[in-house]
């Protein structure tokens, strides 16, 4: 059967979206906010990462405007990762879907790991790093 077609590729699929917004959640929206709160409280200067650092030099707009491409950009890669997912043999599909949960797990974890330092530097007045 094909994996268009298959109800528990199709189920598998969206539980993947899920974790991908979950990840996208973690790493754009909460990283942002908290970015935003930790530049205010120890300044921008502090930013380890410099696109984020000249980005936070920028009116709100931009870098609302960079995250916001950012998301776009994922979810077109994200979109184009399930559609070979969807195109695998069925007897190599559990192997990739392995490695895209191990990918998902990852990202998620990252984004738990940055929400962590942001949190310790509003806290803290320093990185974890």
């Amino acid at each position: 059967m094909s994996g268009r077609r298959d109800p528990v590729v199709a189920e598998r699929v969206e539980e993947y979206w899920g974790w991908a917004a979950v990840a996208l959640f973690l790493l754009v929206t909460v990283d942002l906010l908290t970015t935003l709160y930790a530049a205010a409280v120890v300044g921008a200067g502090a930013e380890a990462n410099p696109l984020t650092r000249w980005a936070l030099s920028r009116p709100l707009p931009v870098i609302v405007g960079i995250n916001l491409g950012a998301v776009v950009l994922a979810a077109l890669v994200f979109r184009g990762l399930m559609e070979t997912y969807r195109a695998t043999p069925p007897r190599l599909r559990p192997y990739y879907g392995l490695l895209i949960e191990a990918w998902l797990g990852l990202l998620v974890a990252a984004g738990l790991a940055v929400f962590a330092n942001n949190l310790a530097v509003v806290v803290l007045g320093e990185s974890l790093l």
